[in-house]
């Protein structure tokens, strides 16, 4: 058998990779019929399999070629690979591709013999030619264009139409469906970004090609018929065509399958107010969005070729955040040009008032290839040798700032992004100056007190916020307890109560009448047909409160407290967005 092994490591087992199945599915569309014995397979794993599974799987395979899918998370256990694998398939050609290797591909030739080309660009049709190659002997090596090998650079290839392209997820086959069961899939409707960000790959095709929208809606047929979880657009700037973007949410929303996500990269002082209308009403999770805002200040947003008009995202960014149905997850980006530690405050503290459901805090990755790569030196950025290129200190940012901003980040991860501390943060917010500020001073308390070298638990993350919460406001600690206590059972019907958690003094016959009237008569608890009282006490959770912890102004729960309320939480009623259950005020 000669086989020709296009192979993909993935940062997780969740991750698929789009790169492998396209290629495989062009060939397939345009290659139809090969010589007997000849196969073309998809192998995947993932960085955190050992170097030594994975070869031995290869071994298994013993493949004619080897075609390696490289990115800055798999770069590094490449690398362990190709040192490994000549000794033990010394007949198995080595090909790589990718944005990892495309744009030093004659120097890493060189680094590393063993390799027998490299392909550069897009891949598709140099794909298909080497297969011919292999399997026909025709053309010649030196005739495929996009091909880097020891004989040199075989030339550019034109970019290519991408409507030739076929769907690359093949859902009638049985083993293909098994392979994508719980993984995310991707998926892009055009080529191209008319942008020119520094920091970014995109930027060096400012063309644009975008998929024929009858192809495009074809081909989102088959995913929401095979309900698959989440699909992400992996389209640079999804609606940099107004028109396209529009066709495509208009199309998800009228073909709304109840199950499948789908995740777009956007420019959000570009959304319309025609768009916004169809985002409105959508179902809560149809559709997710990323906004890579990065920085607030316009000396930085210059030095990178970022031009956005930052109040018409804010206004933007607060209107979809009111529709209550479309997760917002926007993205800052420390060790830019002219961002120093206040000023990447400053962008953080802009950021956070925008109240998206997600604030990634990145850091700044000097890509081979892209713009800012060239301009390091001029910036005075350092950055690791190794994958993945990561900051280390600019003119702007010393070493220090940048330890301090990682562990930020941490608790910003721990605190804000999972979503568990919605009610106690903007209480615990009005102790300082700016969120900025708390957050530095929470991971302080952290390094302070050891605990970054833990793992906590949920419930120690929560024990931790309320003795750090009373290290800056010891005279609102109930408060702050109720606060917790209401995130807590927010999202989880807990078996054992926390000792941070206040004696839940509930007065029993009042449950026993309550639920028996909801057992019979459901007023609340409609989702819970044919379970007796007793069960319904077990599948909810009740609590009481003294402080309004669970009304929508934080201010009220700090000045004032009321006679006590119980509050009764459904978590077979969930909020699509936070996951966080139902809850009734039930008894006062």
């Amino acid at each position: 058998m000669k086989t020709v092994l296009l192979i993909g490591i993935n940062a997780k087992y969740i991750h698929s990779n789009p790169a492998v199945y396209c290629l495989k599915a062009y060939a397939d569309k345009y290659y139809p019929n090969r010589p007997d014995g000849c196969e073309l397979a998809v192998a995947e794993y993932t960085i955190n399999q050992q170097a030594n599974t994975i070869l031995a799987d290869l071994y298994e395979k013993k493949p004619q070629a080897a075609a390696f899918s490289c990115y800055i998370w798999n770069w590094r256990m490449i690398q362990d690979l190709l040192a490994e694998l000549p000794k033990v398939l010394p007949d198995t050609d080595i090909w790589l591709g990718g944005p990892e290797v495309s744009f030093r591909a004659q120097s890493l030739m060189q680094e590393f013999p063993q390799i027998t080309g490299i392909m550069v660009g897009e891949g598709e049709n140099t794909f298909l030619e080497l297969l011919h190659y292999y399997w026909e002997h025709t053309p010649a090596l030196s005739d495929i264009k996009g091909i880097v090998s020891h004989d040199g650079f075989s030339g550019i290839r034109p970019l290519m139409d991408i409507n030739r392209l076929p769907f690359l997820y093949d859902f009638q086959n049985y083993d293909t469906r098994v392979t994508f069961n719980n993984r995310i899939l991707y998926y892009e409707s055009q080529r191209g970004c008319p942008f020119q960000c520094a920091y970014c790959l995109s930027s060096i095709d400012k063309t644009v090609r975008l998929r024929d929208i009858d192809a495009v809606k074809s081909e989102l047929d088959q995913f929401l018929a095979s309900r698959v979880p989440q699909v992400k657009f992996i389209d640079r700037t999804f609606n940099c065509n107004s028109r396209h973007a529009l066709t495509i949410w208009r199309y998800l929303k009228e073909n709304d399958n109840g199950v499948t996500n789908f995740h777009f990269e956007i420019a959000a002082d570009l959304i319309t107010d025609e768009q916004l209308n169809v985002m409105r009403d959508m179902r809560p999770g149809l559709i997710q969005l990323e906004i890579g805002v990065q920085s607030t200040n316009e000396d930085t947003l210059k030095a990178i070729n970022r031009y956005m008009d930052i109040n018409r995202l804010k206004e933007t960014v607060a209107a979809i955040r009111g529709f209550h149905n479309i997760h917002q997850h926007l993205d800052l980006i420390a060790g830019l040009p002219f961002e120093d530690y206040d000023s990447f405050g400053n962008s953080f503290n802009d950021v956070y008032a925008m109240a998206p459901n997600q604030l990634q805090l990145g850091f700044l990755k000097v890509l081979n290839g892209s713009p800012i790569a060239q301009h390091a030196e001029e910036y005075g950025i350092v950055y690791t040798s190794n994958p993945p290129y990561e900051v280390l200190y600019t003119k702007w940012l010393d070493f220090e700032d940048v330890l301090k901003l990682k562990g930020i980040e941490e608790m910003v991860e721990l605190y804000y992004n999972s979503n568990q501390f919605t009610h106690v943060l903007p209480v615990l917010v009005q102790e300082f100056s700016s969120p900025f500020q708390m957050f530095e001073a929470l991971a302080a308390y952290y390094r302070t007190n050891g605990y970054f070298t833990n793992t906590p638990s949920r419930t120690y993350r929560y024990q931790v916020l309320l003795d750090f919460a009373c290290s800056v406001a010891g005279d609102r600690r109930e408060v702050f307890i109720e606060l917790l206590t209401f995130d807590l059972y927010l999202r989880e019907n807990l078996k054992s109560r926390p000792d941070f958690c206040p004696n839940n003094a509930l007065d029993k016959e009042k449950l026993r009448l309550f639920f028996e009237r909801e057992a019979q008569n459901p007023q609340y608890l409609k989702n819970y047909a044919g379970f007796k009282s007793a069960q319904l006490l077990r599948m909810t959770h009740v609590e009481r409160f003294s402080y309004p912890v669970w009304h929508e102004n934080p201010n009220d729960c700090t000045v004032r407290r009321n006679a006590p309320a119980y509050i009764l939480f459904d978590y077979e009623n969930r909020n699509a967005l936070t996951h966080d259950a139902a809850f009734y005020e039930i008894i006062r």
